[in-house]
C-alpha cells in the first residue's frame, strides 16, 4: 500500500498507462507499414505476373503488430496491479479509473483483429 495519500500517484500511473497505449499503437502502425512494404516492393518489381509471395517483411510486420497488442494488454495488467496498491484517498472521488484500461483493451483487441485479417489474407 502507498503511504503518500496523494492523488498524483494515481495520475502518474494513468500517465504511464497512456504512454504504453502510445507505444503499442506505434508498434502496430510500424508493423503494418513493414507488412505492406512487401506488397509495395512486389508492385515495383518487373514480375507482376507472379503471385505475391509473403516474405520476411510480412512476418516481421505481423510480429510488430502482435507485440503492440500484447504490450497493450500487459499494460492493463500492470495498471490494475498499481491501482490495488493505492488507498481510496489517493483516487479522486467520482473519477472513472477504468477508462484508460478500457481504451487499452480495445487497442489490444483491434490489434489482434488486424493480425487475424492480415494473416487470413495470406491464406486466401
Amino acid at each position: 500500500m502507498s503511504d503518500l495519500n496523494d492523488p498524483r500517484v494515481f495520475f502518474a500511473a494513468e500517465r504511464t498507462l497512456m504512454a504504453w497505449t502510445r507505444t503499442s499503437l506505434t508498434l502496430m502502425a510500424f508493423g503494418f507499414v513493414v507488412e505492406r512494404f512487401g506488397l509495395f516492393s512486389h508492385m515495383l518489381s518487373s514480375n507482376h505476373s507472379e503471385p505475391l509471395q509473403r516474405g520476411l517483411s510480412f512476418w516481421i510486420g505481423l510480429s510488430f503488430i502482435i507485440l503492440g497488442s500484447l504490450s497493450s494488454a500487459v499494460a492493463v495488467l500492470q495498471y490494475r496491479n498499481v491501482l490495488q496498491t493505492l488507498k481510496p484517498s489517493e483516487i479522486p472521488i467520482g473519477y472513472f479509473v477504468n477508462l484508460g484500461a478500457f481504451i487499452n483493451i480495445i487497442v489490444a483487441i483491434l490489434g489482434a483483429a488486424l493480425t487475424a485479417y492480415l494473416f487470413r489474407g495470406t491464406l486466401l
